[in-house]
């Protein structure tokens, strides 16, 4: 594929493992996720790694804060080569707005996502919180405000893909988590869907985690989720 629609969440401890995964994989099959924990372990020097081995990086560090701090932040993270990196969509218009305007207007800049409602929460999480609706429409409602802020798009569930298709239309980049394979368990993500099912429904790209990393021949397992696709797709395999 010659943008592959997969993101392999790098979901290690350090830095050691991830390297060693991303020796082993093609950029041309997958793009790679860097989050949290690995950041911190290993922190900017391994994403300008990856960058420099020829991966597109989504930094998903999803930044939350008052909008100039969020708007430097996002800065920064230009600055190590990222494909793509995220915010909460629930830190407002402003927040959002400060951080699409960091990026500036270059073809080759970073795409920013919001994140909407994340896939571990149901809609007693959501209450819990203060939030009285559905996680779809509070999908609904954040993305709206995402596309105002002129984001490239959200990340969701891949049970939302659809109406927010519809909605907000073509452009509009959506970015699924919570993707297994027919024969993976669910995990700790609640609101899940197969590869296919995920890009039936709408989806642009599809973060799988697990099902990847810990498999017993992660390569293998890459191949099998993109024989997948190109089934669904009708593309010879």
């Amino acid at each position: 594929m010659s943008d592959s629609p997969i993101i392999v969440a790098l979901d290690y401890p350090d830095g050691a493992p991830a390297l060693a995964l991303a020796g082993r994989l093609d950029p041309a099959l997958c793009k790679l996720k860097v989050g949290k924990e690995l950041f911190v372990s290993a922190g900017p020097r391994l994403v300008e790694d990856l960058a420099g081995r020829g991966f597109r990086v989504f930094l998903d560090l999803k930044f939350h804060d008052i909008p100039n701090t969020v708007a430097q932040a996002c800065k920064a993270a230009s600055r190590l080569g990222v494909w793509m990196m995220n915010v909460h969509a629930s830190g407002g218009l402003a927040m959002l707005r400060a951080a699409r305007e960091a990026l500036g207007e270059a073809p080759d800049r970073p795409r920013l996502i919001a994140v909407t409602v994340l896939t571990s929460l149901g809609e007693a999480d959501l209450r819990q919180v203060g939030v009285d609706a559905a996680p779809e429409q509070q999908v609904s409602r954040l993305a709206a405000l995402a596309g105002e802020a002129g984001l490239d798009g959200v990340v969701c569930s891949a049970r939302e893909a659809e109406a927010l298709r519809r909605e907000r239309g073509r452009d509009f980049l959506l970015v699924t988590p919570g993707i297994r394979p027919a024969d993976s368990g669910s995990d700790d993500q609640q609101r899940i869907m197969t590869p296919a099912q995920a890009l039936r429904a709408g989806a642009d790209y599809l973060v799988v985690g697990r099902p990847i990393t810990r498999a017993a021949d992660p390569v293998a397992a890459l191949k099998k989720i993109h024989a997948e696709i190109a089934n669904f797709l009708g593309e010879p395999t």
